[in-house]
């Protein structure tokens, strides 16, 4: 039997701002262990029982296409990575997968997973993932329920119905978010389990289904498909035949269907109970519940000290955190921001974020430090009419040959070496040494050597914003 990992992601992650922005989303982050937790999704599958595993599919849009790749090359995982052009929710997003995985003729098994879930006991998950590909195998469609154990109103919940094989059962029903009054009866009833939004199902047996239900999806997605080219490990999907999709998400588009096995035209939709320390870290106070915690209750990362203080989540990128008498706060310090919360208020983090927005602050959208295919930059200072960056270029990265109306700027090369074009000339710039670049000059910088280049960049002019670049020429396809 062959498993497709399918990885979705393509969620924001505003609630865990400000370590979360929306073009670098939690996804992306280290937040538990040395892994983000993409690569933990990945790493998930790693060693199952009896079965192969394919290389793995992430379905992302373009923004995150190269930090992704590059998360799985350091992994040692290249993959395919199927670009969405625009957000049109899971449904379309596991439409494209399925395409994706049946275009050389292939019919795997498809274990669909968002890159965001954390799952504590790996050895656990494996357990039922092995049991729910072999009826997934057969045809079924299985999500895993996650066994609550407190009357959570943040998920829905799935009714389990009549028993199946495999030990698992046919899905009653879908609940939406509950109250906390009826939160509190599903758990007291038993036969109830948390939505965990993943799933184990043929290729083929979900272009079937979405066939049945949302045929107008799969249309559009067939069409977008088609029109697609390969770009080495992205698959991109043509942009207006993707855009004309409709959006909806697995669970609205075809799982509430199979509900109670009513229509003889759809698979058997069955849910197995799953405890393996499950968490969607939809929010800091649940990411403070899966992370290890002193005898009062506390988390501590990064430079933090904590005096008579209790059940608070202190993190730190930098500057140090102290914190005395506090009780149920998440203290969170990055460059360029510093949240304060209430645990207990931590969903309402989103108002930040779109008040942000709302204000045209980019600290809603980026952090200080931005990646790029090439590297990184820092923007460690600016003023009226200059800006510092630190620029790390990787070995073999190269910036877009460029122009820029309204600054010039001065490049100090701080260790490895620069390959730098300036209008028709090029030349060598190594560690010590510094070089020019006027307003209007048409310029690339490149690292040629095996080694990261890091350089100190001195912008000053009438403008100093990102847009202000024309490119002539990407290696990375980019145009803007």
């Amino acid at each position: 039997m062959l498993i497709q990992p399918v990885v979705l992601s393509g969620g924001s992650g505003t609630r865990l701002w400000p370590l979360s922005r929306e073009k670098y989303p939690k996804q992306l982050l280290p937040l538990i262990g040395d892994d983000s937790l993409l690569q933990a999704t990945v790493r998930r599958v790693e060693g199952l029982a009896g079965v192969s595993v394919a290389a793995p599919m992430v379905v992302s849009n373009e923004e995150y296409r190269f930090v992704i790749a590059e998360q799985l090359r350091l992994m040692g995982k290249p993959g395919t990575i199927v670009l969405e052009p625009v957000g049109r929710n899971t449904a379309p997003a596991l439409t494209l997968a399925a395409l994706a995985a049946r275009r050389d003729g292939a019919d795997p098994v498809l274990l669909v997973m968002p890159a965001d879930h954390v799952i504590v006991d790996v050895a656990a998950f494996q357990t039922v993932v092995v049991q729910g590909a072999k009826l997934a195998e057969a045809g079924a469609v299985v999500t895993f329920g996650i066994t609550p154990d407190t009357p959570e109103t943040g998920y829905g919940y799935i009714q389990s119905g009549a028993a199946f094989e495999g030990g698992a059962h046919r899905i009653a029903r879908f609940v939406e978010k509950p109250d906390r009054a009826t939160a509190q009866g599903y758990l007291d009833a038993g036969g109830y389990a948390w939505n965990s939004g993943l799933f184990m199902l043929k290729a083929s047996v979900w272009l079937a289904a979405i066939a049945a239900c949302r045929a107008d999806i799969l249309s559009a997605c067939e069409a977008a498909f088609a029109k697609g080219s390969a770009d080495g490990e992205f698959l991109r999907v043509d942009k207006a035949g993707f855009t004309a999709c409709p959006s909806d998400s697995i669970d609205y588009a075809v799982m509430e269907r199979l509900a109670a096995g009513g229509r003889e035209d759809l698979p058997a939709g069955v849910v197995l109970p799953l405890s393996a320390g499950w968490s969607d870290v939809g929010a800091w106070d649940a990411l403070w519940q899966v992370l290890p915690k002193d005898e009062s209750g506390n988390v501590q990362q990064g430079d933090v000290l904590l005096h008579d203080s209790k059940n608070t989540l202190a993190l730190s990128e930098g500057r140090l955190i102290a914190c005395v008498g506090v009780e149920n706060l998440i203290v969170v310090e990055t460059a360029d921001a510093v949240l304060v919360a209430n645990k207990d208020k931590t969903q309402d983090v989103k108002k930040i974020v779109d008040a942000l927005k709302r204000e045209g602050r980019s600290e809603g959208q980026l952090h200080r430090k931005v990646f790029r295919p090439w590297g990184w930059y820092d923007s460690v200072d600016n003023g009226a009419r200059f800006q510092v960056k630190r620029i790390v270029v990787k070995p073999g990265g190269q910036l877009s040959l460029q122009m820029h109306h309204h600054r010039a700027e001065h490049w100090i090369v701080v260790s490895g070496t620069a390959k730098v074009t300036r209008d028709k000339e090029s030349y060598l710039v190594s560690e010590n040494e510094s070089t020019y670049i006027p307003l209007g000059s048409t310029h690339r910088l490149e690292n040629p050597g095996r080694l990261p280049l890091e350089m100190i960049e001195v912008q000053s002019g009438s403008y100093l914003g990102e847009d202000d670049i024309v490119r002539f020429e990407d290696v990375y396809g980019r145009s803007q």
